[in-house]
Order: structure tokens, then C-alpha cells, then sequence
């Protein structure tokens, strides 16, 4: 299977920046397009940034910015990309337009990914010129070092162009979920809006802060998850009986009224509650130097989790 080298990602936002600062550090090719040039500067500063973090996690010895191109022509950053990972805003009619225009400009059979973290790709691609090669590939800020890509297929989308995404996407060490069928949110997303809707109940009544529902979080199920997600870990809350007994002894707590499915009114009262929360919880940090403390420790939780995943897989 030929391997794909070439990659045009199209805006270059947060998670844009992030797709090209991984796809560099795997030697790929790549064509940035956004419609301002000054955006540039911001983009390369970011790619300066991260390296020291990249570096580290992909064992690479330097930064090859020859690799890299900026385009404020979507003609231009399309012609010759073999793979398409396209970054615009969540919304249902500019990213149809936009994708009549990446499939119209695109070559034929280049591959044409959205980093859509919720819409639906048949909807999205439905005046796409070619829509068996499209798909979406939502992955998990920061793309540059958190693993996962969901891979989402729409109604067109055929098989052959999801392995060639699922090995594109490992190429760059991403570890794909083949999402079966779409849906909206996909998986991920709709597990974390869940305990995010959870969370703005209880802030909501006053029952706690975000830094009392952060360490709930933090010193409890998270540091569980960042090894092995729910189910494995309650299939072990049973015991030696595992999930079986686990749902006979706690299976009966699900009937009780704790869960609020339906998010509340975020109301200026709420919103105050969470910015001043945060806000308190970053002690005056800026958001780059918060940054900073979050990739690293990434960094050292994936080196130390290779470790114990190769045992447990």
C-alpha cells in the first residue's frame, strides 16, 4: 500500500496547529492553508513551542520546517496533498461549502478528513465531489500528543478509503477508532458531555467548585482511565466474578435519581461560578505556561503507560 507523505491541513487554529506539529514530527509533508497570512507567525511560534514536548514523546532529534508550507490559496495547499485533514469551525453550512470547494479542488482520490468533534460526515460531505474518499477524523486536544482519532464514516464512505485513513493516522502514531456507523458526537465526546453536563448541575446548586469536581476527577477515575477506560475498570469492581457481579451489586444504584441528563441553563449566575473557579484554580498561570505543564506531563504519562500496556494487552 502506498504510503502517504503529503497532507493538506486546512485552517490552522488550535487543533489545525496541532495536526501539522504531529504530522511534522513524522516527517510528513505539509500544506497549511488559512485565509490570513499573518496567522503565520502565530502558527510557527506554536510549532516552537511544542517541540522540546513532541520531540521527547517521538523520540526525534530535530524540527524540519522544509517540510512546511503555508498557502492562503486553498487551490494551491490542495494540489498536491494525497490526505486532506480540514480544521474549520462546527458548523453544518460553512463546512458543507467548504467541502464542495476541498473536493472540487482536491485531487480524485486524495483522502478528505474532518476534525469535526460532533456533526455528521454524510451531511457535511453532501456536495462533496467524491464523497466514498471522505470521513471524519476527530481527534483529542492536543492533537500533537494525545493518541486517539476517532474515524467516523458517512453513508458514501467506502471501506477502502477507512483503512487507508486508519493506516495514514497510525503512520503518525495515532491509535484510530473505527467508529462503526455515524452518529452524532461520535463516542468520545458523548462520554465526556455527559460528566460535563454532571458537573454543571452540581456547580449549578452549589454543591461544589470546579477544583472540588477536578480532583474528583484528577485523584480518582482519571488516573484509572489514563491506563484502562470504564468498562474494563468496573469489570474489575466485581472482583473475581468481574462485570456479572459487579452490575448485580451495583447495578441497582443505576434506577436512583442522581443523573441530570438535560444540561442546565447556563444562566450569568453559572457562568460566573465557572470562570471564577477556573480562574482561582490557575493562580494567576497563564494559559500558554499551563500549557506547558500539561504537555509534559503528558509526555511522561504516555512513556510511563507503554510500560504497563504491553502487559495488560
Amino acid at each position: 500500500m502506498t504510503k502517504i507523505n503529503k497532507v493538506a491541513v486546512i485552517g490552522t487554529g488550535v487543533i489545525g496547529a496541532g495536526w501539522i506539529i504531529r504530522c511534522l514530527a513524522h516527517n510528513k509533508i505539509v500544506y497549511a492553508y488559512d485565509k490570513d497570512l499573518k496567522l503565520k507567525k502565530n502558527l510557527i511560534a506554536e510549532i516552537k513551542r511544542t517541540w522540546p514536548y513532541v520531540k521527547k514523546l517521538f523520540n526525534k532529534k530535530s524540527l524540519n520546517l522544509k517540510n512546511f508550507k503555508y498557502f492562503t490559496s486553498i487551490e494551491e495547499a490542495l494540489r498536491n496533498a494525497d490526505f486532506v485533514q480540514e480544521c474549520a469551525s462546527e458548523n453544518y453550512a460553512l463546512k458543507t461549502k467548504l467541502m464542495s470547494r476541498i473536493g472540487k479542488y482536491a485531487k480524485p482520490n486524495a483522502i478528505i478528513s474532518s476534525s469535526s468533534s460532533g456533526l455528521l460526515p454524510t451531511k457535511i460531505y453532501s456536495k462533496c465531489k467524491n464523497p466514498e474518499r471522505a470521513m471524519i477524523g476527530h481527534p483529542f486536544n492536543p492533537v500533537y500528543l494525545l493518541p486517539a482519532v476517532e474515524i467516523v464514516p458517512g453513508k458514501k464512505t467506502s471501506k477502502k478509503y477507512l483503512n487507508k485513513s486508519k493506516n495514514f493516522y497510525k503512520s503518525i502514531s495515532m491509535n484510530p477508532i473505527m467508529v462503526k456507523h455515524e452518529l452524532p458526537g461520535y463516542l468520545s465526546d458523548r462520554l465526556q458531555e455527559a460528566l460535563w453536563r454532571e458537573g454543571l448541575h452540581i456547580i449549578n446548586e452549589g454543591h461544589a467548585t470546579t477544583k472540588d469536581l477536578d480532583r474528583a476527577i484528577e485523584d480518582g477515575p482519571g488516573l484509572r482511565w489514563s491506563l484502562m477506560g470504564t468498562f474494563l475498570t468496573f469489570h474489575l469492581a466485581g472482583g473475581k466474578a468481574g462485570m456479572r457481579h459487579m452490575l448485580e451489586q451495583f447495578g441497582p444504584a443505576l434506577k436512583l435519581p442522581w443523573t441530570k441528563l438535560k444540561a442546565p441553563k447556563l444562566s450569568n449566575k453559572l457562568i460566573n461560578r465557572l470562570v471564577e473557579g477556573t480562574k482561582k484554580q490557575s493562580k494567576g498561570k497563564s494559559v500558554t505556561k499551563i500549557s506547558n505543564f500539561r504537555d509534559e506531563y503528558l509526555v511522561e504519562l504516555q512513556k510511563l503507560r507503554k510500560k504497563y500496556e504491553k502487559k495488560l494487552r
